[in-house]
């Protein structure tokens, strides 16, 4: 993968619906050499597929936490496939140092964000959490037009 691709693999990364005609000329690029890299990385598995983005997604909630999982021995992969059966988190991440995985949590009230992390605490296989609320926003991602 060249520079190129992860150039391709970024501007995707914040629309993933942009036409390959935009595509091509944000990359200053043929529309016909954006095509065919697009299709070589989906066919090698460095894209392994898009995702839908809502309003809801766009639109923070009222409540947001970031967590930090702690997972017992070897078993993230399976806490992942549990956790991703949460319709609560957002984005989960796996990390290193003292936490296993960082999720963020969307909900819309306080009593609703106890409920979810009663029910990530209840998981077999983790072993501890740690809890922050988010108060604001400095900066967001934005995507391309």
């Amino acid at each position: 993968m060249d520079n190129v691709d992860q150039k391709i693999l970024a501007a995707l990364r914040l629309n993933a619906r942009m036409s390959l005609t935009k595509l091509a000329a944000h990359l200053g690029m043929t529309r016909a050499t954006v095509r065919a890299r697009i299709q070589r990385l989906e066919r090698s598995g460095a894209i392994l597929g898009y995702t839908l983005v809502t309003v809801q997604d766009q639109e923070p909630a009222p409540v947001r936490a970031v967590c930090m999982i702690r997972v017992e021995g070897m078993g993230a992969e399976d806490v992942l496939e549990e956790l991703l059966q949460l319709s609560e988190l957002g984005e989960i991440h796996t990390t290193n140092g003292n936490w296993d995985l960082i999720a963020t949590i969307n909900v819309i009230s306080l009593t609703d964000l106890d409920q979810a992390l009663t029910r990530l605490r209840r998981i077999k296989g983790i072993e501890a959490t740690e809890t922050s609320l988010l108060l604001s926003t400095r900066r967001a991602q934005h995507t391309l037009g």
